[in-house]
């Protein structure tokens, strides 16, 4: 079951390359993998109780299509898809309702197969010219920013731009519609409010001696994007910046010597049972450990001051063999309802903060989540950052800070 991208990649130079799975999941673990639940448990139907609850509540509508489309769509009848796993980011399948794919099945009867479920981003570039011209080339993928910019220098997209692009973020789209952004994970602090009453909301709560021994990460930043990405929001509240990742080093060293940092790596039993009871981690993980473990009332929370987000990105394959599917699929994953089946997913969907601020996030899914406005002022990488950063934090966690 194990995505190729969610582990660690090396580079030509040998240092570490994250890719964007690499860089939502943990490395080694994936949506359904953590100690047996993440999104979903791993033998578990994609339309969960909360899914089919969120999805109940929510008075979103399917999109209106542009004139035309959806009998063209209908007439190709298929949509080829590739490296969608039935359990990340709520995708499902045709036969699953209150999932993404299950809903655009319902809604258009159009069959979306999907190839190689577990493939890496890379994967789905090289089918896309590896089947071009064929009826099994990829309609539509779902890459990294660093695969999405090698298939705008290779020409292997089609440009599209939905009907809502304008609510998609700047830094979250190619600016000629060759691929944009479609959910993102951000940096957040759970904490196990049976064993610490007081959860921290900032990166310089971490500091407090109240907090000894009890904060953890899920792996060394060296190997692990989600580490590395914990790292990179303690630089962001500590002086750093995404050009500038040494002052996370620095915070995490500094964490080590007060004595609160516990250098083992985290799992959500660990978590509950209080070993590790503060766990810095995505927060779509940090909520499915939330619904896995109610007994201990973890709060979820987006540090304040160092707001790291990272996302994954849709693009629609220049060789389409059924193109008017793949701009269905893309109206309908932007808009307002496909990016609630995301978020029933707990992957925050691109459109999130424009979606929020028209009041179109349901209640019964809102309050599931951390408030809107934790969510404001995220910082997204470039591919060049993520690659500078990377390299000074495999030079430099076992020196300064190691034990994970």
């Amino acid at each position: 079951m194990a995505r190729q991208d969610k582990g660690e990649a090396v580079g030509e130079s040998g240092g570490t390359v994250y890719d964007r799975r690499r860089f939502l999941r943990q490395v080694g673990l994936g949506a359904a993998g953590v100690a047996g639940a993440v999104l979903l448990d791993g033998g578990a139907s994609s339309a969960s109780p909360f899914i089919s609850r969120a999805m109940r509540g929510a008075a979103a509508s399917p999109p209106v299509l542009p004139p035309g489309l959806l009998a063209a769509a209908k007439k190709e009848g298929t949509l080829n898809l590739i490296a969608d796993p039935y359990n990340w980011a709520n995708y499902g399948t045709q036969s699953t309702p209150n999932t993404v794919i299950g809903e655009f099945y319902k809604l258009y009867g159009i069959n979306c197969p999907v190839v190689n479920p577990e493939g890496s981003s890379a994967q789905e570039l090289t089918a896309i010219t590896s089947f071009k011209g064929t009826p099994k080339d990829p309609d539509a993928v779902d890459v990294s920013p660093e695969i999405a910019e090698q298939g705008v220098a290779e020409k292997a997209f089609a440009p599209y731009k939905v009907q809502t692009w304008k609510d998609i973020p700047s830094d979250m789209k190619d600016p000629g519609g060759a691929w944009y952004g479609d959910y993102y994970g951000v940096q957040s602090f759970a904490t196990n409010t049976k064993v610490v009453k007081n959860p921290p909301k900032t990166w310089s709560d971490l500091l407090k001696p109240e907090y000894k021994g009890q904060v953890a990460i899920v792996n060394s930043p060296a190997v692990a994007g989600d580490a590395f990405a914990a790292v990179w929001s303690a630089a962001l509240a500590n002086g750093g910046s995404l050009d500038n990742i040494m002052p996370g080093l620095r915070f995490f060293q500094k964490l080590k010597d007060v004595g609160n940092f516990n250098p083992i790596i985290a799992n959500p039993s660990q978590v509950a049972s209080g070993e590790t009871p503060i766990v810095i981690e995505w927060d779509y993980l940090n909520l499915a450990y939330k619904k896995q473990y109610p007994d201990i009332k973890l709060v979820v929370s987006v540090p304040a001051d160092g707001k790291f987000a990272n996302y994954y990105c849709q693009a629609i394959s220049a060789y389409a063999p059924h193109p008017n599917a793949a701009k269905v699929w893309m109206e309908y994953l932007y808009s307002d309802l496909g990016q609630l089946e995301y978020l029933a997913g707990y992957v925050h969907p691109a459109r999130y903060a424009a979606m929020a601020a028209a009041g179109k996030i349901p209640a019964s899914l809102a309050k599931d989540l951390p408030p809107a406005s934790e969510y404001a002022g995220l910082h997204f990488p470039t591919l060049a950052q993520i690659n500078k950063a990377s390299a000074i934090v495999v030079a430099n966690w076992d020196k300064m800070v190691g034990g994970v």
